[in-house]
């Protein structure tokens, strides 16, 4: 009963996987109970956010000149800490409904970042209203426990992280990372392929949530069986009206070829760093693909002919991460080991 009556004082335990592109909240002995895009308005007069999250993405590219839609991260980092901070706090509120009480916080970052940026990223939490000292697991760790990898044990589990801002490859053993790389190039970059391919090809203007569409519709890594077709409306930069096209997988597998190569090449790259014993593992239980970029159509296929290694997809890829992070404070005993603190520093 006292322990009841104390974890509602100070608010309940809360997981944040504060991503580029969507921001996932899981609260513990709840699960996850907010998925929103990482994107606030603000009236740029005032310095007000108009809004946040879903009502946010729905502006992007459609606002007035005095409202300006805003993704404070960027590459997995905070890109403005102010934006950021107000962002944040509106989560928390929103999952935490509590006036008063501070929940004991986790929070993902990628695992390439420097103390800088992670204290950056602890701050913005502690403002937004997290009790001190906030915690901080990093993104490759978070998404092998969440996909249910056994971090603890003494074997080798690769874990492929593709998100919006960053890609994460990791191999863990015993709790902790053996070997990683982290590279900025993830689903935006992908996005940003389509938007520039689409323009040189066609001479047509298209928006990120546009290019975003096409990737989930007719984005692969690999051939498919059969090669589909859809329409792209966007505006045409010679005439200036808008204009439609038709465009196949076979183009836009070509228009990400380089994103896509970029991710291959840092599994190729820590596969190569990782200890034989812990290789031999890998090749038995095989590389696991988490993050939105897990979704790619025949990304598993791609990797499995370039690494000769099995490929297999976590259960639940978009949660993954805080799937994991949750996971960290249901067992905080147990996995308090893989948890950095600002006490740290």
């Amino acid at each position: 009963m006292p322990d009841n009556f104390f974890s509602s004082l100070t608010g309940r335990d809360m997981a944040v996987d504060l991503g580029t592109a969507n921001t996932v909240i899981y609260v513990r002995g709840k699960g996850i109970v907010l998925n929103e895009p990482s994107v606030i308005a603000v009236n740029v007069r005032d310095g007000r956010p108009v809004a946040v999250g879903i009502e946010a993405k729905r502006m992007v590219g459609r606002t007035p000149s005095h409202i300006e839609a805003i993704r404070p991260l960027k590459d997995g980092v905070i890109a403005d800490f102010e934006i950021c901070e107000k962002m944040l706090s509106y989560f928390i509120r929103k999952a935490h409904n509590r006036r008063w009480g501070k929940p004991r916080m986790v929070i993902c970052v990628p695992s390439g970042i420097t103390g800088v940026e992670q204290r950056a990223v602890q701050e913005a939490a502690e403002y937004a209203g997290a009790r001190k000292p906030a915690y901080i697991i990093e993104e490759p760790m978070a998404a092998a426990i969440g996909a249910g990898l056994p971090v603890q044990e003494p074997t080798g589990n690769m874990i492929v992280d593709i998100g919006g801002g960053t890609s994460e490859v990791a191999v863990i053993s015993l709790g902790g990372i053996v070997t990683s790389q982290s590279i900025r190039v993830a689903g935006d970059e992908v996005d940003q392929a389509i938007v520039n391919f689409v323009k040189k090809e066609y001479g047509l203007a298209i928006g990120q949530r546009t290019a975003e569409e096409v990737k989930i519709a007719l984005g692969s890594a690999w051939p498919l069986l059969e090669e589909l077709q859809a329409e792209i409306r966007g505006r045409d930069l010679m005439t200036g009206l808008p204009k439609t096209i038709i465009t196949t997988t076979d183009e836009v597998r070509e228009a990400i070829e380089e994103p896509v190569s970029a991710i291959i090449d840092a599994v190729k790259v820590t596969l190569d760093k990782t200890p034989p014993e812990l290789a031999a593992d890998i090749m038995d239980k095989g590389v696991c693909l988490a993050g939105g970029g897990a979704l790619l159509n025949g990304l598993d296929a791609r990797l499995h002919h370039e690494t000769g290694m099995p490929i297999v997809i976590a259960p639940n890829p978009l949660h993954a991460v805080a799937v994991g992070s949750g996971q960290s404070l249901e067992e905080f005993d147990a996995l308090k080991s893989v948890l950095f603190s600002s006490t740290a520093y």
